[in-house]
């Protein structure tokens, strides 16, 4: 096996002491300039590299950031937002010569206790925080430990402000807590108030709600009034926010409480397809169905094939995430288009902004815009409004 070099190594090769190549490779006083400069050319040359474990056991940086996944670890090898996320994560790291250290866990529990085991650890000096939820244990956690912290999404909406009772459409699958099914849907369109503090943790935030407007938008002025939302996992706060959305846009739109709902699954392709399967058996089943994810939506289309139902002629489906399966599958998919690694870049980004000393705060990420494609049309003259 290869010996990795060492100082001693280098303070032989450079004719010096291991004091002197010591100072010259941390920037500190007490060597000259042509005796520092020939240190790092014998470092160079010998492939020397700090150990990041010893630098940060002396207080330095340990020059890694985070990234822990959440999910059930079957829905993540199918989707490929997480792969786009993570090439723009990891542009953004590799030019600020910053590792990234990726764990997947079972839960946000075990997410709670690795963070707290990387703080005593010194492993990294930041982590990005995914999939914000409802009731959200970690960014106070991430406070507490006072390692920094952005969470790539936007944080769990404000509950909604008490007011006249509006019923919301029904909504189906596991039982949903929290803002997706209490009160009258408030879109999550309103940025803070100046009076709000500061966030303790930063986020990039991407504007769900806008993005459910376009779908609605799309989808009503073709003259569909019967739509159902295929959505994730009813825990992730985004998922609350686009529930949220599709209600208040359908009440805008003088749309009936049963006509325009969600359903939730677990963003994988066997979910989505019995979703499917449940909402085209109704005696009124639905004209379009939006999907949360490019998976979900192309086995809905499958699904369709399977039940005879051509798209669109009788049935008309988007897909949240643009991707190569929606652009292949035929007809191609009409799809929310959004530049996801450029949303990874900018949470690598911010978080290493902040441990240059930035405070935390909110950046926004660019709006995604629907793509319409072959996949959405009006529909049939006959069908019962």
């Amino acid at each position: 096996m290869a010996r990795r070099p060492t100082i001693k190594d280098i303070a032989r090769r450079a004719g010096v002491s291991e004091s002197a190549v010591s100072f010259a490779l941390n920037g500190r006083p007490g060597v000259s300039q042509e005796t520092r400069a020939r240190i790092h050319r014998v470092a160079e040359d010998l492939g020397w590299q700090p150990n990041s474990a010893a630098r940060a056991l002396s207080g330095e940086r340990s020059g890694a950031v985070g990234l822990v996944l959440a999910r059930p670890a079957h829905t993540l090898g199918v989707e490929s937002f997480f792969l786009q996320l993570v090439s723009g994560i990891q542009e953004a790291l590799s030019a600020a010569r910053t590792a990234l250290l990726f764990q997947v866990v079972e839960d946000i529990d075990a997410e709670c206790a690795l963070y707290r085991r990387w703080w005593a650890e010194r492993r990294v000096d930041g982590v990005l925080v995914v999939d914000p939820r409802t009731g959200d244990p970690r960014p106070a956690l991430l406070a507490e430990l006072g390692l920094p912290a952005v969470t790539v999404g936007e944080p769990e909406p404000e509950p909604a402000a008490k007011g006249p009772a509006t019923e919301g459409p029904a909504t189906e699958g596991p039982a949903m807590a929290g803002p997706a099914m209490a009160g009258p849907a408030i879109p999550a369109q309103s940025t803070a108030s100046p009076a709000t503090p500061a966030p303790a943790v930063s986020a990039v935030r991407a504007d769900d709600a806008g993005a459910m407007a376009q779908v609605l938008d799309h989808l009503h002025g073709l003259g569909h009034r019967r739509i159902v939302h295929v959505a994730g996992l009813p825990a992730l706060a985004h998922t609350v926010r686009r529930i949220d959305s599709l209600r208040a846009e359908a009440a805008r739109r003088g749309l009936g409480p049963g006509d325009v709902r969600s359903v939730v699954t677990d963003y994988s392709d066997a979910e989505g397809a019995a979703a499917t399967r449940r909402v085209l058996a109704e005696p009124r089943p639905p004209t379009a169905l939006v999907y949360d994810n490019d998976v979900m939506a192309v086995a809905g289309r499958a699904v369709a094939a399977e039940l005879g139902i051509p798209v669109p002629g009788r049935l008309s489906i988007v897909a949240w995430d643009d991707s190569a399966l929606c652009r292949v599958t035929h007809p191609r998919l009409t799809a929310l288009v959004r530049d996801t690694a450029g949303f990874g870049r900018l949470a690598a980004e911010e978080l290493l902004a902040v441990l240059a000393g930035r405070p935390p705060g909110v950046r926004e990420s660019e709006r995604p815009r629907l793509e319409p494609r072959d996949s959405t049309a009006p529909p049939p003259a006959h069908t019962d409004s």
